[in-house]
C-alpha cells in the first residue's frame, strides 16, 4: 500500500483556491467546484497527500452545492473534528496524513445510505478514474467503485 504524508512541493503547487481550502479550512462558493455534477467511475483522493477519501458510488447529488458523498472509503483517511467557527457547531473533515481540509460532514443524508453527508469542497480533491486506478496505484479499492 502507497505511504501517503503531506507533500510539500504539491502544497507549492496549489491554486490560490486549493491552497486557500485545504490549508486555510476556506470553502469554495456553493456550485463552483469542479467536481459537483462529475459522475464518472473512479475515486477521489486529498489533492496534497494522495490519500484515498471518497468512491464515486457512494456519490450523491444533495442539492447543497458542493459534491457529497454518503461515506469515506475508509475512515482511517477522515478525520471528524468539531468546528465552531461562524457562530455554529458543525463536524469538519480533514485528511489523515494530509491534514486538508476538506470540508464538514452532516446528518441529513440519505437516511437508506447511513444518513450522513460529506459535503466537501471540489478543490481540496483529485480525481482519480476506474481504468487509471491500478496504474496510480489505487487498484485495491476498485471492487468500492465497480
Amino acid at each position: 500500500m502507497t505511504s501517503f504524508t503531506k507533500d510539500h512541493n504539491v502544497i507549492q503547487e496549489l491554486t490560490p483556491i486549493q491552497y486557500k481550502i485545504t490549508q486555510e479550512s476556506g470553502t469554495e462558493p456553493p456550485g463552483s467546484g469542479e467536481y459537483l455534477h462529475h459522475d464518472a467511475p473512479g475515486i477521489y483522493v486529498d489533492i496534497v497527500s494522495g490519500e484515498p477519501l471518497f468512491a464515486s458510488s457512494e456519490k450523491f447529488d444533495s442539492g447543497c452545492g458542493w459534491p457529497s458523498f454518503t461515506k469515506p472509503i475508509e475512515a482511517q483517511y477522515v478525520n471528524e473534528l468539531k468546528d465552531s467557527t461562524h457562530g455554529m457547531v458543525r463536524t469538519e473533515v480533514r485528511s489523515t496524513h494530509g491534514d486538508s481540509h476538506l470540508g464538514h460532514v452532516f446528518t441529513d443524508g440519505p437516511q437508506n445510505r447511513g444518513g450522513l453527508r460529506y459535503c466537501i469542497n471540489s478543490a481540496s480533491l483529485r480525481f482519480i478514474p476506474l481504468d487509471a486506478m491500478d496504474s496510480a496505484g489505487y487498484g485495491a479499492y476498485k471492487a468500492q467503485v465497480e
